[in-house]
């Protein structure tokens, strides 16, 4: 394996409210090697947004917010980095593409207008040079006629194209890094595969390492090579992409795709959701996490705070000790 070109080490992200302390992000570690892609998967709620969202810098200076850990992109130290340094890198060697681009897009600027922007803001170049290579990036980034597109408004483009206009304002500078957060979930069906297509052919093409948060195993299915499963702040589970979908290791990578609609399974077989809610970001439970909502319980469930140990095939890592006492039961 190459060195990574992402590398979290116990981030912990948390808020000072009213209510007390709430922990978003609670000692989670991944990385990301160049050329690969990292799906983070979980409910809402469960800090996926907020650790990326920190990775950018976003979380930074907000209002009651508390960051440690370590935090390393291509030799930089984002965690003490200066907001100069930050500003640098946004946008350049580290890009973000939003669930909502109706929110990322100022109304009242031509798109084309936006996307000069974001290459000057980067590259010495003049106008003419920027908005040549924003109607190429158009062009690759599947929107029709990218020519006449660069003049039309954000409202007068469709929710596919305008998630398509996202995706080439975000490479329009071929970051080493794409974060996708929730590119999809407001698009139909048919847009949705688009998108994700469209995603892992940039992907390919311009040799960048992406990390896609979802709250859809299929989607990560579709895309990821390796995953890291999120609940209520932590990463309950870790590994390749295929072995954690076909053999999961965690209870609640089970529900997940318990509660995933399939095309190919049996008429019968209906998507059955998690029972219960995710915890309190203020005060979760003691011991494991998920073991309120866990079928599969034990009574030290609830007292050991499991951490992710191999399970599995070996490639993949679980914080369960329900694998370890199902082993323990198989011994001869």
């Amino acid at each position: 394996m190459s060195e990574p070109l992402l590398d979290v080490r116990d981030l912990r992200v948390s808020f000072a409210t009213p209510d007390g302390l709430v922990r978003a992000v609670d000692g989670v570690s991944f990385s990301v090697a160049p050329g690969r892609t990292l799906g983070i998967v979980g409910e809402s709620g469960s800090g996926k947004s907020v650790a990326v969202s920190t990775v950018m810098g976003l979380t930074r200076g907000a209002r009651g917010a508390t960051i440690a850990g370590e935090l390393r992109f291509a030799g930089h130290d984002l965690i003490h980095a200066g907001d100069e340094e930050l500003r640098r890198l946004r946008g350049n060697e580290l890009a973000m593409v939003f669930q909502d681009p109706m929110s990322s897009l100022h109304p009242l600027f031509r798109v084309g207008d936006q996307l000069v922007e974001a290459v000057r803001a980067h590259r010495p170049v003049g106008r003419r040079a920027a908005r040549i290579r924003a109607q190429d990036m158009l062009g690759l980034a599947g929107v029709p006629e990218p020519g006449r597109r660069m003049e039309a408004y954000p409202h007068e483009l469709s929710g596919g194209l305008r998630q398509r206009v996202m995706i080439a304002m975000a490479l329009v500078n071929e970051p080493r890094l794409l974060i996708a957060d929730e590119p999809t979930t407001a698009l139909d069906v048919t847009v949705q595969a688009q998108i994700l297509e469209l995603l892992a052919r940039l992907r390919d093409e311009l040799g960048m390492a992406m990390v896609l948060v979802t709250h859809d195993l299929g989607v990560v299915a579709q895309v990821a090579d390796d995953v890291a499963v999120m609940y209520a702040g932590r990463i309950v589970e870790t590994g390749p992409t295929r072995p954690l979908l076909r053999t999961p290791q965690h209870p609640y990578t089970w529900g997940l795709l318990r509660s995933t609609p399939r095309l190919d399974g049996p008429r019968d077989a209906w998507p059955v959701p998690i029972a219960g809610r995710p915890p309190s970001p203020i005060a979760p439970p003691a011991g494991c996490r998920f073991h309120p909502r866990c079928p599969s319980a034990l009574a030290p469930c609830a007292a050991i705070d499991p951490v992710l140990q191999p399970a599995g095939d070996g490639t993949q890592r679980a914080a369960c000790i329900l694998p370890a006492a199902v082993r323990e039961e198989e011994r001869p």
